[in-house]
Formats: structure tokens, sequence, C-alpha cells
């Protein structure tokens, strides 16, 4: 969606329910069996390379063969950190990954670990890491520097020759990262980032594997879960991707979710009049907004902020409602007092694209246009694209200019794996109602996919992460299940199989500066997500 809040989903012209096996020259498929977990993994040495926050943090470095069907060929890198069990019996290792993909997963080992119960953190050696072509891992893929540099056009093309300007953008992308990267992109999927992860749980010396995945991280799991049944010993998956839409329809629900979530901002603003002086009809309020982003195509605040990097600084509040405050306060400062400078300094924290989301969103682009068939032909896209804006202006042309390079990537799309799952212990899927960049239908099909899997519901909650980010009853459920392998059970004809309430809905900052600098544990799990900085 945008380079820092957008590592999510993207796009691929899959049916609902058309699934077929991978062709067996790209990567295996459920049925092929486990390629590199058969051959001798020489085991991780961990380092120490303790932090401030996380004294007990250790680093290491894992060579994985790039191809996994030639594991006796070129190999490349992947950065590991771990904070290891204390307790006197292991339950073994707790793979943790953000999402993305292109997100970094180094930082969610210590997090985990300290966020977890401390009983139940000391069971586990919890390791993250960054997935292929990932941060520290090798090779980092960087296809197109500054390719998110402002100001861009605004991305509602205003005619025939605007749109043609954001088609060749978007295929300068794509050849830019086929001249770069050729030999690499066809190994950067996510099949085989899950061979990657079985690669990992050999050289921990594990016989299974226990799994927290994030967002994207939730469908890599669940093609972890395709691949390997046996080697899963418990899996939570937090804010589930659709399998049935991986990756085009997914992208399109994502439009208009991302705008009933602008919408629920822009009522917040409303009821919060008395702070903001927006004006209390919530339609008023968003007719502001769409009224500021006007007056930036024509005079971009400080210089950088356009219409682009206005829904770029905005997008990260449909992802986490701790931002609205912040958020509210720049868009009165520029309404009210004609001041752009808190909008400015917003967009540098939250919408702005440094080194490290230049090479997520490669990664992005990489594994999702690998990953998935995407219309080839740009009129598929015009007319989408039109449709969803009609409905959902807020960032539907903005989203479909973040995957379109996928109309023009230079390898061949795979056929994603069905991860319908029978053979699996039980899954525990998390899930808010209003989450905007995973929805809500995305858990409850999951949920019907694996069989024996427990649904619990966030009812109302409308952020995406939802577990270790301050809901006792959420967390409640997690560590349970990690502890002892319990997971609820609903009544006979229930969806969900337990309901925590949503948490309240954030108060009007005072103190900004004051409130950013004590984050809360809901802060620091989605900037780790990837969802703000």
């Amino acid at each position: 969606m945008n380079p820092r809040a957008g590592m999510l989903m993207a796009a691929g012209a899959l049916v609902a329910g058309t699934v077929t096996g991978l062709p067996a020259s790209a990567s295996a498929s459920p049925a092929a069996g486990p390629g590199p977990s058969t051959r001798p993994v020489a085991p991780l040495v961990w380092t120490d390379c303790p932090t401030k926050a996380y004294p007990k943090l250790q680093c290491g470095t894992l060579r994985v063969p790039l191809n996994h069907d030639d594991p006796g060929g070129r190999s490349i890198s992947l950065a590991l950190t771990r904070v290891a069990h204390t307790a006197r019996t292991s339950q073994g290792p707790l793979l943790v990954n953000p999402g993305g993909p292109g997100g970094s997963g180094r930082g969610m080992a210590g997090y985990v670990a300290a966020s977890l119960p401390a009983k139940v953190a000391a069971q586990y050696d919890v390791i993250g890491f960054d997935p292929r072509g990932v941060g520290r891992s090798e090779p980092a893929l960087d296809c197109r520097p500054g390719h998110f540099k402002p100001v861009r056009p605004d991305s509602v093309p205003g005619g025939a020759e605007a749109e043609r300007a954001g088609v060749e953008r978007a295929r300068a992308f794509a050849q830019a990262c086929g001249d770069k990267y050729a030999d690499v992109l066809p190994y950067i999927d996510t099949v085989s980032t899950a061979r990657d992860m079985d690669v990992i749980r050999a050289a921990v010396g594990a016989k299974k594997l226990n799994y927290l995945g994030y967002s994207y991280g939730t469908y890599l799991g669940a093609v972890y879960a395709r691949l390997f049944p046996e080697r899963v010993r418990r899996m939570a998956l937090d804010s589930v991707v659709n399998p049935h839409g991986v990756w085009y329809e997914d992208n399109i629900a994502q439009d208009y979710a991302f705008d009933s979530r602008h919408k629920d901002f822009a009522a917040w603003v409303a009821r919060n009049d008395d702070a903001y002086r927006l004006g209390t009809d919530p339609a008023a309020v968003e007719a502001a907004w769409y009224r500021m982003r006007d007056a930036l195509r024509t005079t971009p605040a400080g210089g950088k902020v356009g219409p682009g990097e206005l829904e770029d600084t905005f997008l990260p509040g449909g992802y986490y409602d701790g931002y609205w405050p912040r958020l509210a306060t720049a868009f009165a400062a520029y309404v009210n007092d004609k001041d752009s400078a808190p909008l400015v300094k917003a967009y540098e924290d939250y919408g702005a694209a440094g080194p490290a989301a230049d090479n997520g969103y490669s990664v992005y682009t990489s594994v999702q246009c690998r990953d998935a068939a995407w219309p080839r032909d740009w009129n598929v896209w015009r007319e989408d694209s039109w449709d969803a804006h009609a409905k959902a202006p807020f960032s539907s042309w903005n989203n479909a200019w973040y995957n379109a390079p996928c109309a023009f990537w230079p390898v061949e799309s795979l056929t994603p794996p069905d991860v319908t799952n029978d053979r699996v212990p039980p899954v525990l899927i998390l899930q808010a109602t209003e989450d905007a960049a995973t929805p809500f239908e995305g858990g409850v099909a999951l949920h019907r996919m694996m069989r024996g899997s427990s649904l619990v519901v966030e009812d109302g909650g409308g952020n995406h992460g939802v577990t270790l980010a301050g809901n006792d009853c959420l967390d409640g459920h997690l560590a349970a299940y990690l502890s002892t392998g319990a997971v609820p059970r609903g009544g006979d004809g229930a969806e969900a199989d337990a309901v925590c309430a949503a948490l309240p809905e954030p108060e009007p900052a005072k103190a900004p500066a004051k409130r950013d600098a004590a984050r809360s544990s809901g802060a620091t799990l989605h900037g780790l997500l990837g969802q703000v900085r």
C-alpha cells in the first residue's frame, strides 16, 4: 500500500478455489515432499548481539540453497536472531515472522520473547529472521533506489498522459529488478521462503517447528504447513491473508477496507471536535481531508507532501488507530492554522521511504509478482482501479500503482499452492473484525480450510496485528496455546471459537511529542510489523 505501511498484500488474478500444484522446475509442490530437509544441515552458531532493550539477544547466519531443487548449487544467506530458552525443559524453537513480504524479522525475536508471559517465553527459543532478499540477509534486494522519492505524481491520474507516466514508472521498476537480479528473482517467492523455514528448523536440531506469523506471515505459515504438515508442532496466525485471493482479489478487497477504515478515522475526529475543531459531522471531516489533498496537488507541503505522500502518511492509521491522534493533529494544523509543518513531520515519520523501505518494497514486489498470476493487460488494471476509486477513493489508485510493476514483471508467475490442510495439529487463528489490511473474511476462510483450527475474534477491532499489542484477552489465548497447545472451542454452528472485546479507541493527543516518546506495546509491535517509523 505504501513504502512503509503497505508491505502486506498485492494482486494476482486467481479465481477463488482454483488451485493446482507448483511447477517442479520452480518449487516443490506439496505432494513432492520436502527437498532440502532430507540433506544434512550444519548446526547454527549463535553469537551474543545484545541491545539495550534485549540484552539476551543472539545473532546467527545460515546458508540455504538459492534453488531448493538444486541444493548443491548456489547458496544465499539468512540473518537470524534468537532469545534462547531459560526453562529447564524447552518446547523447541518458536519462529516468528512480521509479514510483508519484505518485512525484516530480526527485531521480532526480542520483542516476542519480552512480550509473552515470562513463564511461557522461557520455554522457547524465540527466533526471528530476515527472509531471503530482506535486510541483512544476502543478497539484499534494492531494485530502484529512490522509487518513492517525493513529490510523486498524483496517484489518481488526471488524464491519459498522467496515466501513461504512471505505467512507465511501474514498468521501469520491474525492468530495474530484472536487470539487477535476473539470476535471483525466480527464487524470491513464498514457497522458497517456506522451505528456508524448514532449513532453519533442521539447523537448530528440532524435529518440529512452532510458529507465530502476522499478516503475510499467516500465508507463509499456511504454505509451510501444507509443505511440511508433519513438522508443525504449534502455529498461531494473526491477521490472516485470504488464501482465495492471492494476490489480486485480496488487493482489491483492501481498497474498500482501507476506505472504510479512513471513514472510521474521520468519525473519530468528529467525535473529538473539541480537540481538533474540524466539525462534528464525519462526512464534513472527510470532505475537509479531500480538500487538503486537492490543495497539496497544487502546492506540496514543505516541497515534500503531495497527494500521494499524503495517502502514504495516513495509511498507517488504517493499520493501527494509535496513530490517529498525531495524524489528526497534523490534519487540524493544516486546515485550521495553515501550518503545514506538523504534516511534513508526520510524513517524514510515517510515510517517507528510506533504504530499508526500498529494500522491503523490492522484496514485496518480487515475492508477490512471482507467487501468483497478475493481469498483464493494463486495461484490466485501469477498469478495476476506477471502479474501486468510484466507491473507495482513499487509496485505490495509490494501491494500484504500488502493485503495478507486477503487470510488467520479468519473471513468469507461479501457481499458488492449495493451503487446505487436515494433517496439522490445531492451529490458532486470531483476527479483528474491522481489519483493513487483511479483512475479516480471510480469517474465516483459512479457519475453514485448516481442519481443527480455532478462530479467536476481536469484535469491533480495527487494528492489524492484534496479539502482543495490549489486548489481554487475545494475549491470554495465545499464551495458553503456546504453553499447553490448548485452543478454545465454540459451540455447535459457531464460526468463532472465542470472542474478545476490542481495545478502547485512542484519546485525543494533548502532547503528541511526549506520547510518541513513550511508545505503547501496540505502537512498538506495529513499528516492527513495518507499519510506521
